[in-house]
């Protein structure tokens, strides 16, 4: 535990930071929703926000060269939150799609400093704790945080009050945390044409993950609050699709690393496609059912993106592991910008039941196309397969964190 202790203001920050994070996507759509931007300019939203956080990949790695982790991190956490205060300055949905640009930009930074700190601060043999607890810190905060909106309200200032504290305040516990200022990393290859050489389907499988995923987190409470929905009930939709997406992960993984990995995903693809079809059929029919269908589709779907990882892992030669799954976050990105405009303009023309029709319907493609190259490639043999890693997809140096732990000794979370 001593070892570990060098790391745990970093991964308090870091809860801050991600149930800050969390909840701005969720309060921005059920406030928005409320001052009557239509679900097109939610979208587009979501769409600024994904954005930010691609471009913010492909420049932070210069910034903390230039200036190191701590300035990098202090300069994106002022930024952010000014941007946060911004919201509730001014409401106007253009303002809010700008706002989210920048904050995109700004977690896409943070979580990389973070990322990296981590990454050089964890030994081989306490890397696997420390992955696990980052995911427990991940799923807790976003999910402890969203309960402010019941609590709190979205309506006045209070809450983006709150909101803009956490940023500020994630800076106390790295300010005062006792470390030197880590060597800055080196840029992360973005190889796309050679993740796609590697693996067609786990290329197309993240960008249908990145548009489902995308589309699911920046509307689904725009979902639940026209279906009726009091504000306690929109946080439990939300966080019960949050809370399933760890339930399934090692159990779904493990399965994968013994079966051909694309039957599994073939399997999980066609559970959230049943599972997004019925939140679409089964809308506001009964709240309970509501909620234990999203739990559902939060524990298959949420997984597909590591699966698909994993399949392009199973192909690609040795030293591939961090080039591979950075290109595969890159085309999850590519998805979650496109899929909350797309969704939302079905949204606002069909009714809300037409965002999980427009989910249902990418994973109906996706099935095809997973049946397809079942027959056209032979699958890769057990023996030469690489194991199972439930990853996040906050930045492409969190494949770097993965890497060493796939490598190490010590048991991951769950085996």
């Amino acid at each position: 535990m001593s070892t570990l202790r060098p790391l745990i203001p970093l991964l308090i920050a870091a809860g801050i930071l991600l149930g800050g994070n969390g909840l701005q996507a969720t309060l921005i759509a059920v406030r928005g929703a409320a001052e009557g931007f239509q679900p097109s300019m939610i979208g587009w939203m979501g769409t600024s926000y994904f954005a930010g956080f691609f471009i913010g990949c492909l420049w932070i790695t210069r910034i903390m060269q230039a200036v190191g982790h701590v300035r990098a991190f202090a300069t994106l956490a002022a930024i952010a939150s000014a941007a946060t205060l911004m919201l509730i300055l001014w409401i106007d949905p253009l303002v809010w799609a700008g706002v989210r640009f920048v904050t995109g930009f700004c977690f896409s930074g943070l979580f990389t400093v973070m990322e990296s700190w981590l990454n050089q601060g964890a030994s081989n043999k306490d890397r696997a704790r420390v992955l696990a607890l980052y995911r427990i810190v991940d799923v807790s905060s976003v999910t402890g945080c969203q309960f402010l909106i019941p609590i709190v309200g979205t309506e006045g200032y209070a809450i983006f009050c709150i909101m803009t504290m956490m940023i500020t305040l994630s800076l106390v516990p790295v300010s005062l945390g006792d470390r030197s200022n880590p060597v800055a990393p080196d840029e992360v290859k973005l190889d796309l044409k050679r993740a796609w050489a590697i693996s067609p389907l786990a290329a197309i499988g993240c960008v249908a993950v990145g548009v489902t995923n995308g589309s699911f987190r920046t509307l689904a409470p725009v979902y639940a609050q026209q279906l009726g929905m009091s504000e306690a009930n929109i946080v439990i939709f939300v966080s019960a699709g949050i809370i399933g997406s760890v339930l399934l992960q090692y159990p779904l993984g493990s399965l994968s690393d013994r079966w051909d990995r694309r039957k599994v995903l073939l399997i999980v693809t066609a559970v959230s496609m049943i599972a997004a079809f019925a939140l679409a059929f089964l809308a506001g029919s009964n709240v309970l059912a509501n909620f234990a269908l999203v739990f559902i589709f939060g524990a298959f779907a949420m997984t597909l993106f590591s699966l698909c990882a994993a399949h392009a892992n199973d192909y690609a030669e040795k030293g591939e592991y961090v080039l591979v799954t950075a290109a595969l976050m890159l085309f999850y990105s590519i998805g979650a910008i496109a899929g909350p405009v797309i969704a939302a303009y079905v949204m606002q023309v069909f009714g809300p039941p037409a965002l999980f029709v427009f989910t249902g319907m990418v994973y109906a493609v996706l099935i095809v196309i997973t049946i397809y190259r079942m027959f056209v490639r032979e699958p890769v043999p057990a023996s030469r397969r690489s194991r199972f890693t439930a990853l996040l997809r906050t930045s492409p140096l969190f494949s770097r964190l993965t890497r060493r732990t796939r490598n190490s000794s010590a048991p991951l979370a769950g085996e």
